[in-house]
């Protein structure tokens, strides 16, 4: 075993259940305390983040900016070559230690026939070339990919599609790139079953199948309207999720009250030790 490992099974073995819980929980701000990540957005940027919490953040690009002083400057789509992209990319890795920010919830690897609009590259090596300029601060997003949705799942409850093989195709060279995050998406697929591809063990399962050994979070369920908060928290975690992102602060709260239960019986542990392991890797100097 490494000494990283050793480290991080020695902190396991520490903590509290209502401390296993916390960690596993983002949430906007202003955050509930003991929370174990926090969401930054353009209008809480200001705002008092919990001390020791790891900061996510949505620095995109172009009208996607949390903070629109840092880079990248250019929406997804405007980029041409994979050099440009690959440079935004490291340029923006640069800039977010400087907001305090650890893991960018970016790029979209979506299709570029996808719902997103400008904030899908046109070509799926872009989007991995930025990735890949990113690095360890790299979150992926929205697998298993949104390319035949007809709408945004930030714009409807409930979005409906198909997973084609070419839709896998830029995560699976994300992944064979090191990318030590993926977010997944809130869209039913008849494929993985009857409830959203956050929640379905399914997804998570055809992700570790590409050989991701990372954290996979969810997107926020507070956008999707008023969510059952401790059933979709429990089925996402029990489903195959490492983190639960919840943009509003109280539903964050209680997201972590629900994990609890799970912790005591030792249900939350193999996913505790892989954000202990991300932490450790993302806060690396």
């Amino acid at each position: 075993m490494s000494l990283a490992a050793l480290a991080a099974s020695f902190a396991l073995a520490l903590m509290t259940p209502q401390q296993k819980a916390e960690l596993l929980v983002v949430s906007g701000l202003p955050a509930p305390p003991g929370v174990g990540g926090v969401f930054v957005s353009r209008f809480t940027r200001s705002l008092p983040r919990p001390a020791g919490a790891l900061v996510f953040a949505d620095q995109e690009g172009g009208r996607v900016r949390s903070f629109p002083d840092l880079p990248p400057r250019r929406d997804a789509r405007d980029y041409e070559t994979t050099a440009d992209a690959f440079l935004a990319g490291r340029a923006t890795a640069a800039a977010l230690p400087r907001a305090g920010v650890a893991v960018d919830l970016a790029p979209v690897l979506d299709l570029a026939d996808g719902p997103l609009g400008f904030r899908q590259f046109r070509r799926p090596e872009l989007g991995v070339a930025f990735a890949r300029g990113l690095g360890r601060h790299a979150c992926v997003k929205h697998f298993p990919g949104l390319g035949t949705a007809a709408v945004s799942t930030d714009d409807r409850p409930h979005v409906d599609a198909v997973l084609r093989a070419r839709d896998l195709a830029p995560f699976r060279a994300a992944i064979r790139a090191g990318v030590p995050c993926v977010m997944v998406n809130h869209a039913f697929y008849r494929r993985f079953g009857p409830y959203r591809a956050s929640t379905e063990p399914g997804t998570y399962r055809l992700l570790r199948s590409l050989g991701f050994g990372g954290v996979a979070i969810t997107d926020s369920f507070s956008i999707v309207s008023r969510p059952p908060t401790v059933l979709w928290t429990r089925r996402a975690v029990l489903g195959g999720a490492d983190l639960v992102l919840y943009t509003s602060p109280h539903d964050a709260a209680v997201a972590i009250d629900a994990l609890v239960p799970l912790a005591r019986r030792g249900l939350l542990d193999e996913h505790v030790a892989r954000v202990l392991a991300f932490r450790q890797m993302i806060e690396r100097q």
